[in-house]
Order: C-alpha cells, then structure tokens, then sequence
C-alpha cells in the first residue's frame, strides 16, 4: 500500500512534490521522485514486499523507462519466473514484475496481473494508467491545459490546481493513442450453472481458502493480522488465516453500555478468537472518543454521506489498534455484495437478487472500499480483501440466488449468505453460535448506531439543515446529521466545487441505498459483518 501522484505533460516536479506532501500516510517508510522529458512520477512507501530492495519509482533503460505502483500482486512470483529468461530484474518487488510484464506485452499486461493495484508506467513518451478490476486501490486524474495529473487521494488531487477531478474507472487503462480502454467488467450472471448445495459448497470452500491465502503476501519481518468482529465474514477469514500464521493477530472493538456490559462484536469476537486460537485484542472506545475521531474521519475519509461516515468511525478504531501490532490486515467488505447479505434484499424477488448483488459490487470503491482504503492508510496499515478476489466474484455469479438467500429451517426469517454458511459447515473453521450468527451492521456489532444522528440533532438546528441544503444544491444533503457532516468536511476541503465528477463527494446519491434498508437497519448497505 502506498501512495502515488505524476504529471504527463510537463516536468512539474513543485507539484508533484506538493501532492506527495499531502500522502505521508500512505507511505511512512520511502519517498522517490523521477523526472524525464515531460514525464515527472512520484511515490510513497509502505514497505511490505521486499521492504529493503524495493525502492519506488523503479526504472529501467537508465531511466527512460519507469513504475510507481500502490497495491499487491500477489501472482507476481509466477509473472517473475516466466519473464526471468528475458529480462534483468534488479528487486525483489511484485512492482518491477509489471514493468516488465509491460515490455513484453504492452498494456494488455494488465489482465495477467492477480492483485489490487494502481499504477502508473512511462517507456520513453509513451505511458499508461490503470486500476485493478474491482477498484479497490483508488486514483484519480485531472487536468491543466494539456497536462494529466493523477494521484492517490482527493485532497493531493486538488493541489494540482485543476479545474475539475475525475475518478479513474476501475477495470480500466489508459494510453494517450488508445484512451480509456476497459479491460475487466463484472461477469454477466449465470446463476443456472450452480444449483447443486454439494458441488457449490466444495468450489466456495476451495476458491476462497485460496483467496485468503494469497493475501498472507508479505517479507517475514511484515506481520498480517485479521479483522475478527465475530461476525461471519471477517471471523471465517481470520481461521483460514491462522491455519497459515500461528499465533494470529486478531482485532474487534466495541463500546460498552453504563452497566459495563460490552457491545455484541466484542462478545462474539472472543468465541471466535478462542476457537481459532488467535491472540486477540479489543478496543473499547467511549462516547466522548467517538465524537473526539468523528472530524478525523470525515477529513480523512473525503465524503460526508452519513452511512459511509457512521461505518467509518469504528473502522477507524479498528485500524488504530490494529496498526500497534501489524502492518497488513484482512477484513471482509465483498461478502455481502457476492453472497446477497443485506437484509433489505430479503424482500428482492429470486429473478432480481442475483442482479442486485451484481450492481452492489460496481459501487463498492466509492462505498466500503474507499473507507477501508481511507482509514487503513491513516494508519499506515493495508487492508486486503479476500472477497474480491476475481475468482470469488467470478464464482458467485454462478450460484443460483436462492442458494444466497434461503428460508430457514424454522421457517422464521430468510438466512443471509446461506451457501457461505453451508460451505463452511461441519468444517471447524468456525462454532455454529458464529458461523450462523444473525447479521448486523458494523455500527449495530460495536453500540454506537446512533451517535453521529444524536450528535448532529444538537449541532444542527431544522432551520440550519434547510440552509444548508439550499445553499448547497451540488451537494447529496438529505438529513440534519447529513448537513452536520458536510459543514465538517468544508471545513477541511473548501475546494469541494472542482470536485463535481466525483460521486462521492457530490453527485453520487446514496438516497436510494438508504431508503432500501429502513425498517431494518438503517446503513447496513455500507457495511459487511
């Protein structure tokens, strides 16, 4: 994980500069900057592969030709043998594979590449930008005149001085002679290719022990640990982990009420932690502390849409105490998406669900994805998600819905994620208690649902809310805890009018997300547990 930002066009290494000014949080451990002709790329590191050799922007042909890449290629070791014969690497970093992979096969290079990933190479004037699949590593892009800027983040974005940010589509690469070319798109839905519990059972616990097991990637001396919030998601990742790392670094938090009894994550989470044998480790955060991180959150985040902002805060915790003991840590977005988890999709008919879950996963790098990315960084810490995983993604397309959502055997409510459940059964990896546990949103699981709505009634008055929406209309202002939030993020990024393009601060609106889940749990969309 690192943080990256360029210009194609001129050799502006002031505003390059300036823009990596605004990322010391995503790459705590190196710096490197590289100008040649009108190209000028910069990066900073988080060291996790080959953390003393692996040095961005790495160049070849005596500089003519270069990378800076944010992300994991976790196929790289296959990518390095094959091109070994041909070419001279001088690292030991999963980046260098990709600039070589580039030689050998231009920007179609991409699509060998099994990772999370945005990048950015030069070769001489020529160049290329791309974003892994699902976007789960975020780049954004503008320009001046006839300059391309692209960086990691929002806030380093608008230090270029454009007119207006973009958000590079995931899936995607460009090439100034070929433009934006997609180069990955969500598989189209086949779900009558999987309807037998058996057969669908074996090829979920195989595909996804796999993808856990990839994303242990790391140098010895780089500890990976597990988000274990006791809910199925994160708890099943954190097993299959620890069968590879003994010992296992698990994390949950949680608030507790007067009576000194803790929220339902933490409970859960100590079954599961005990089960698996991880060494485990809470955070209980108080209400005052909840208040204390919300403006950091709403600052570091770059949005101020109220579910994404209310997941984020214990996520924040949760990175904050996962990053005094890791510097790589597995969570669960992705899960609800591909295995139709929401509860409000109970109420989807068969024909619909499989459609919905499809859409779910192309807005997820502006909804969870961007907060973990968001708050991982703040702490200079990876989150890598196992879920996403294109072969999962793939996989899940395939399952007949009502294997995803199915009624109970006691004919109460639908079971969420079913085949999930059933794939892991009678496997150990997880207690029944656990790997049945009835779903509930991250802010539910930890006791603070309701603090930035309780918080924002008394901070914002029913004539302010009014105000602000109407002298706002580009903004998504939809509540008073809404209007709180955004008055926050004004604070921190005045600038927000260049920003039009970008959904997640003011085109994308989350109403109808919103609206799917009331008289459930309101924000569940943002959340998976």
């Amino acid at each position: 994980m690192c943080g990256i930002a360029g210009c194609f066009g001129a050799q502006d290494k002031e505003t390059v500069n300036r823009m990596l000014d605004a990322l010391p949080h995503r790459g705590p451990n190196d710096r490197g900057i590289h100008a040649f002709n009108n190209i000028v790329i910069g990066h900073t590191r988080l060291s996790i592969v080959d953390v003393i050799g692996g040095h961005q922007p790495i160049l070849a042909n005596d500089g003519r030709a270069g990378i800076i890449c944010n992300g994991e290629i976790y196929n790289f070791r296959d990518l390095r043998q094959s091109l070994t014969p041909k070419y001279l690497f001088k690292t030991k970093s999963d980046t260098e594979v990709i600039l070589h992979l580039y030689k050998e096969k231009g920007p179609e290079c991409v699509k060998d590449l099994d990772g999370m990933f945005a990048f950015a190479i030069f070769d001489g004037d020529d160049f290329m930008l791309a974003r892994d699949p699902i976007g789960i590593k975020p780049l954004y892009y503008g320009y001046v005149g006839d300059k391309l800027y692209f960086t990691s983040e929002l806030g380093a974005m608008t230090l270029a001085g454009v007119d207006q940010v973009h958000e590079f589509p995931a899936g995607h690469y460009y090439t100034p002679k070929e433009g934006f070319v997609q180069y990955y798109q969500i598989p189209e839905i086949q779900d009558h290719l999987l309807t037998d519990i058996e057969e669908t059972c074996k090829l979920i616990r195989e595909t996804f022990i796999q993808a856990v097991k990839k994303r242990l990637l790391a140098d010895r001396e780089i500890h990976v640990g597990s988000f274990c919030s006791g809910g199925l998601d994160s708890s099943l990742i954190a097993s299959i982990a620890a069968e590879e790392i003994p010992n296992l670094h698990t994390f949950v938090v949680g608030m507790q009420d007067k009576s000194g009894e803790v929220s339902d994550d933490v409970k859960a989470s100590r079954i599961a932690a005990e089960h698996i044998g991880s060494t485990h480790h809470e955070l209980i955060f108080t209400e005052e502390e909840y208040y204390q991180a919300l403006p950091i959150v709403i600052r570091k985040l770059e949005s101020y849409d109220p579910s994404l902002v209310r997941c984020a805060v214990p996520c924040y915790f949760t990175c904050k105490l996962a990053a005094n003991y890791v510097t790589v840590v597995l969570t669960g977005e992705g899960a609800d998406e591909i295995f139709a988890g929401y509860h409000y999709m109970k109420h989807y008919s068969m024909d619909a669900l499989n459609k919905e879950a499809r859409r779910c996963i192309g807005t997820l790098h502006n909804i969870n994805l961007q907060r973990a990315d968001r708050m991982g960084m703040y702490f200079n810490l990876e989150l890598r998600v196992p879920f996403l995983d294109v072969s999962m993604i793939d996989l899940a397309m395939s399952i007949h819905p009502e294997l995803k959502m199915r009624e109970s055997e006691d004919g109460g409510d639908k079971v969420e994620k079913w085949i999930l459940r059933k794939a892991f059964e009678n496997t150990n990896y997880l207690p029944n208690d656990i790997l049945w546990r009835y779903k509930v949103q991250y802010t539910q699981g930890a006791g603070c649902e309701d603090l930035g709505e309780k918080l924002a009634e008394m901070e914002v008055s029913e004539d302010e809310y009014q105000r602000i929406k109407e002298e706002n209309p580009q903004a998504v202002i939809n509540s008073r805890e809404a209007a709180y939030y955004y008055k926050i993020f004004r604070e921190y990024h005045p600038q927000d009018s260049i920003l039009g393009s970008i959904g997640i601060w003011t085109g994308f609106d989350f109403t109808e997300e919103r609206e799917r889940v009331r008289g459930t749990v309101d924000g569940d969309l943002k959340h998976e547990h």
